[in-house]
């Protein structure tokens, strides 16, 4: 059990005023800024929630440590709080969290779209340990060096220097101690695969065919594990696919919506 998070030092951002709802839960390095392309383009077909987790960037720390349970459930009194069930955007760790709180709050999720996630860390000793090295890579270099490190990983080789860059100052403003070392660690003990056939709400899984931090056989295992799924490759696409692809990416938002919230042309 961990203590719930305060949702007053919570903070959100939001666009739009019609449409279904979607919560858009961020990547471990990153914040609600990462859904920029889709802010952009989407907000008048939809309504459009995006964190910034708790420990991240605009948002208060926590009291204490949360685990998966704590992120989810956090995200699942927002969404009470804004009358929910909303549809539910999850890009990596965000999958993650998206997946937990399908799986303990069944009634919130209308529908997950789960990009360029997996489920867990915990599925790979390895995969865990090297999560958690990251708080200490952290602490030791501050968030400018570490973003510097990581940032350019979550694109492909491709992507241009403007989107590199806007990546990489995301994650130096995100990220910071004790925030990141929470998330990395509930993403180190965390292995979704029992639970993930007893989610029951309709899912898309996407992943871009060249990410290189998950990358798509993560996504695959997902898709096939949900019972009610269906699976896309974003082209020419690291792991950030909706910020690298916004075009595909959104239009494969919209197709979803179309099906699980009968979304108008």
């Amino acid at each position: 059990m961990t203590a719930p998070y305060d949702l007053a030092g919570l903070h959100v951002a939001e666009t739009g005023t019609d449409g279904p709802t979607l919560l858009c839960l961020h990547g471990i390095g990153s914040s609600s800024a990462a859904f920029a392309p889709q802010f952009a383009t989407l907000g008048d077909r939809l309504r459009l929630l995006a964190w910034d987790a708790p420990g991240y960037g605009a948002s208060a720390d926590p009291e204490g440590p949360l685990d998966l349970d704590g992120y989810a459930d956090t995200a699942a009194a927002l969404i009470r709080g804004r009358g929910g069930p909303v549809h539910v955007l999850g890009v990596s760790w965000g999958g993650v969290i998206a997946l937990r709180l399908a799986a303990r709050h069944p009634g919130l999720a209308a529908s997950l779209i789960v990009a360029s996630s997996s489920a867990g860390s915990g599925t790979d000793p390895e995969k865990a340990a090297g999560m958690r090295a990251r708080v200490t890579e952290l602490a030791d270099l501050g968030p400018h060096a570490f973003a510097a490190r990581r940032g350019p990983r979550l694109v492909s080789d491709a992507a241009p220097d403007a989107l590199v860059r806007r990546v990489t100052d995301t994650m130096a403003r995100a990220v910071r101690l004790p925030g990141y070392g929470y998330a990395a660690e509930a993403m180190a003990a965390t292995d979704l695969r029992g639970e993930l056939p007893g989610i029951t709400a309709p899912a898309l899984v996407l992943s871009g065919d060249l990410d290189r931090v998950t990358g798509p056989g993560a996504s695959q295992l997902l898709a096939g594990a949900l019972p009610r799924s269906a699976y896309v490759i974003v082209k020419d696409a690291g792991h950030l696919a909706n910020q690298e692809r916004p075009e595909a990416f959104d239009a494969w938002v919209l197709s979803h919506l179309r099906i699980t919230a009968g979304l108008g042309d």
